[in-house]
């Protein structure tokens, strides 16, 4: 199937190039309607397919889903075990819509921790993918921003007591390079759905000058009316990174 030309749309403002999205809910709405918890997570998937599509077709460079954080491995075992196959059977399933929309997938998170059927999807799919020069999807799975945090810094202290680091240098972009993937552009707008109005230890040190949007329904309801509203509320924001905007545009004209 051909891939459709990426069509950036006319907004009125400026449009993200990473988007981060905390996919709330997915519990809530299968309760609501009577159903089992799983069911859920299941329809969750229709919402994670069209809303990377768009985003890929859109132009959108990279967008970065939280899937699975640490702390979920709390929950029951019978729901972890169900999300687990459900994270195998999606790696699985959708390859050929991540071929057909040029797509790049990587794993961010604590990797090592999920079940070895799933990992092996995982590294299969960004195999299958890395040719991709498209969007990137980035999944954070067994992720949290305070692990990532300690991961890194302990890499770094290792890193300094071999002499490979002079801690005096030692700054932001020093800490950045030992981030899960250091490469990947801050996100522009963290949206989250379900309208709680936290972050839940997700990409603390990334999202600093994120945008935040907050969306009243829950994710399996998140569909592309609802990321079209995200877009035109970023569009009408005025990002000042804690100085003014005559400040930032003399920068960008100096």
């Amino acid at each position: 199937m051909p891939k459709e030309a990426v069509q950036r749309p006319d907004l009125g403002g400026p449009f993200p190039d990473h988007i981060a999205i905390i996919m709330d809910g997915n519990g809530r709405w299968a309760q609501e309607r009577n159903m089992r918890r799983v069911f859920g997570h299941r329809e969750g998937i229709a919402s994670v397919r069209e809303i990377t599509t768009e985003c890929a077709r859109m132009g959108v460079k990279s967008l970065t889903l939280y899937a699975f954080s640490v702390e979920n491995w709390k929950r029951p075992s019978v729901e972890v075990r169900y999300l687990m196959r459900l994270l195998r059977r999606y790696l699985i399933d959708e390859r050929d819509t991540l071929m057909d929309n040029d797509v790049r997938l990587l794993g961010i998170g604590r990797l090592d921790d999920l079940p070895e059927g799933a990992l092996r999807e995982l590294r299969r799919t960004e195999a299958i993918t890395a040719g991709n020069r498209g969007m990137l999807l980035r999944l954070a799975l067994s992720y949290g921003s305070r692990t990532e945090l300690a991961d890194g810094l302990r890499a770094l202290v290792r890193d300094a007591k071999a002499g490979l680091v002079d801690p005096g240098d030692v700054n932001e972009e020093t800490l950045r390079r030992y981030l899960y993937d250091p490469e990947t552009p801050d996100p522009d707008l963290m949206i989250r759905t379900a309208g709680e109005m936290r972050l839940s230890n997700f990409l603390l040190w990334q999202a600093s000058y994120s945008e935040l949007f907050v969306a009243n329904v829950c994710w399996p309801e998140f569909r592309k009316p609802q990321l079209m509203e995200a877009l035109e509320a970023y569009a009408h924001r005025e990002r000042k990174y804690g100085g003014l905007i005559q400040d930032h545009a003399n920068e960008q004209t100096a």
